[in-house]
């Protein structure tokens, strides 16, 4: 993770040809959280789904989930959906990753994000996870029936190998004290073909960018982006920024913001032809365990209510941020959680405040009109008297706001 000095990869995290890095990709969760969406344009979209029973053959049972009732429209109150992006190779091509021949079989979350969608007004907020982050984990439920023990400090991205999806969503909710209704998990084939079903995502480069380690080459500029090199601009990381964990966060969430705008603004939800490739897509890479849904989410009628939920939120308030970290003095390839910071962007979460980035846009990206290092460019929107200055830490961006991608040098 550190910046400082560039070293060889770790064993989990290596160069293009290994599974695991890939693994590391923010649009796991902007993959999943399209899925959710796609009915804005309509429940029709989900007429193609016949495999229903698919989904809730596999669908997994979060401990803290209670049953929500039936209703129709968007859902009411909060919403906190819990995404996950697991390095597993089960189903996976091995002309594209070699290494899975000789793989040991372990699974770990090395994406996980928190999306929580406000009540009254909407508002959307997206909180990237570090994997690297030394946190607690809880007593978690074991296939077998019985339960493993808690531990005090390891990397978050080991909570799946211990529990699967319900260990890291508890770990999520210990850490955050955030309750979790629903949760999913996709593996990297499956984010392939969610990639190439939306038609692709269009990203900035403020230099040309060469990177070894991913394969990745893109010249200064836009680009539209689909299938593997979607999946190599998402787990870049020695090739931008500073070639931190967290620069490639940032990076992960270019590709989010502007898969957002291109859902709202049309692009998918006004082409009935992809919104039903995107939906019958999404129900393969069920049938295939690339795509895991807990029991609640496991359901498209609750994916039409959170989708409807989602159809109008301004780009303004459709905020990505970092969980707050700092280096580890005794181990600067992990990070720490910032308490202090982290309980004020949740404090405004629960009361649905509207947030105001005060810090940067990440150390992956720039924003627009801000030069490397500055802070993100204040709204041009009068003040919200609603709202929550974010302490400086917290590194960020909007919706609204366009950011590139920029180079290491």
């Amino acid at each position: 993770m550190s910046p400082k000095t560039p070293r060889a990869p770790l064993a989990r995290h290596g160069n293009l040809r290994s599974p695991r890095p890939i693994a590391q990709l923010g649009t796991i969760a902007a993959a999943v959280f399209a899925v959710l969406v796609l009915s804005l344009a309509g429940t029709a979209a989900f007429a193609g789904w016949t495999a229903v029973s698919t989904i809730h053959d596999n669908a997994v049972a979060l401990e803290s989930a209670q049953p929500l009732p039936p209703s129709i429209g968007q859902i009411e109150g909060g919403v906190n959906l819990l995404m996950v992006g697991t390095d597993s190779c089960e189903g996976q091509d091995l002309k594209l990753f070699p290494r899975c021949a000789h793989d040991d079989g372990g699974e770990r979350n090395d994406v996980t994000m928190l999306i929580h969608i406000g009540d009254n007004p909407r508002r959307v907020t997206v909180v990237s996870f570090p994997r690297d982050m030394i946190v607690p984990i809880p007593s978690c439920p074991s296939a077998s029936g019985g339960r493993y023990s808690a531990m005090s400090a390891q990397m978050l991205n080991v909570s799946y190998s211990y529990g699967g999806l319900a260990c890291t969503a508890l770990t999520i909710q210990e850490l955050t004290g955030v309750d979790i209704q629903f949760a999913a998990a996709i593996r990297w084939t499956g984010v392939i073909h969610m990639s190439d079903a939306i038609g692709g995502v269009d990203v900035c480069v403020a230099g040309d960018i060469n990177d070894k380690n991913t394969g990745l080459h893109l010249k200064a500029g836009e680009h539209t982006l689909v299938g593997a090199e979607a999946l190599q601009f998402l787990r870049i990381r020695h090739g931008i920024g500073d070639g931190s964990d967290l620069g490639r966060i940032s990076n992960q969430q270019q590709f989010m913001s502007s898969l957002v705008r291109k859902l709202q603004s049309g692009g998918v939800f006004g082409d009935p032809t992809k919104l039903f490739s995107l939906a019958t897509t999404a129900i393969q890479q069920v049938s295939e365990k690339q795509l895991v849904l807990d029991q609640n989410l496991a359901n498209p009628t609750r994916m039409v209510q959170i989708a409807m939920a989602l159809k109008s939120v301004p780009y303004k308030d459709i905020v990505f941020v970092q969980y707050p970290t700092e280096y580890d003095a005794a181990n600067d390839d992990r990070v720490l959680p910032v308490k202090g910071a982290a309980d004020t962007l949740f404090a405004a979460l629960k009361a649905n405040k509207a947030l105001n980035l005060t810090g940067k846009a990440g150390v992956g990206v720039n924003a627009e009109g801000a030069a490397p290092g500055e802070a993100t460019p204040a709204p041009t929107d009068s003040p919200n008297p609603d709202s929550v200055d974010l302490p400086g830490v917290i590194t960020g961006t909007t919706a609204a706001q366009t950011t590139c991608t920029r180079p290491q040098q």
